[in-house]
């Protein structure tokens, strides 16, 4: 039997994903958490073969949970079952050592087969995730916003109107909205607000 441990912030998740895998003789449930601490003292209690894991949790989220799995020698496969299916979710968690990444909407059948490859150490990612990643890796390499770009971009995302920034920058709105347009390629986006929201995921914007 497949030693499972169900880690999720809200009880009836754990209790649907409980009565689920109780009703199969593959499957044990040895322990359930609600956040990633919980997670971490259960794991090494009870020494799960496969941990279902949910992503965005209190006092300790689901990508700090695996690094911090690993670091304390646990063997136990990862799979990430959440709701969450962006770039800013998937990647982290997959880097961090998550042997698949699932959606919550992943039919029971399906779940099951997931466990048991994860249990062998195969890679399982739903298809949505998969093609998520494919297109990541086919994509062009991303050029980095010039300084700058990244000046005019800060300015932006504080309020400031093109006639404020070039006031700011000391250079005329037409070099404004060129270092836009620039940044907007290649961030990938149409819009001041997304080359904003693009370039604060990135982590280019709000730091020191």
């Amino acid at each position: 039997m497949i030693g499972l441990l169900i880690v999720d912030d809200h009880p009836v998740v754990r209790d649907g994903l409980r009565g689920m895998f109780a009703g199969d003789n593959r499957f044990t449930v040895l322990g359930e958490a609600g956040n990633g601490r919980e997670a971490l003292a259960v794991a090494g209690a009870v020494t799960p073969d496969v941990v279902l894991l949910d992503l965005r949790m209190p006092v300790m989220d689901g990508v700090t949970t695996i690094r911090e799995l690993k670091a304390a020698g646990s063997a136990a496969r990862v799979l990430v079952l959440t709701t969450f299916d962006t770039d800013s979710d998937v990647l982290p968690a997959i880097k961090a050592g998550a042997t698949g990444y699932l959606l919550k909407d992943t039919p029971r059948e399906d779940l099951f087969r997931a466990v048991i490859s994860a249990h062998r150490g195969e890679s399982v990612l739903s298809p949505a995730i998969a093609g998520r990643l494919m297109g990541e890796l086919r994509s062009p390499a991303k050029e980095p916003l010039s300084q700058r770009e990244l000046e005019v971009l800060t300015l932006i995302s504080q309020g400031c109107t093109n006639r404020e920034t070039a006031g700011r920058l000391f250079i005329s709105e037409a070099t404004v909205k060129t270092h836009l347009l620039h940044a907007y390629a290649k961030l990938g986006v149409r819009d001041r607000a997304a080359a904003v929201a693009a370039a604060f995921e990135r982590g280019l914007l709000g730091r020191e």
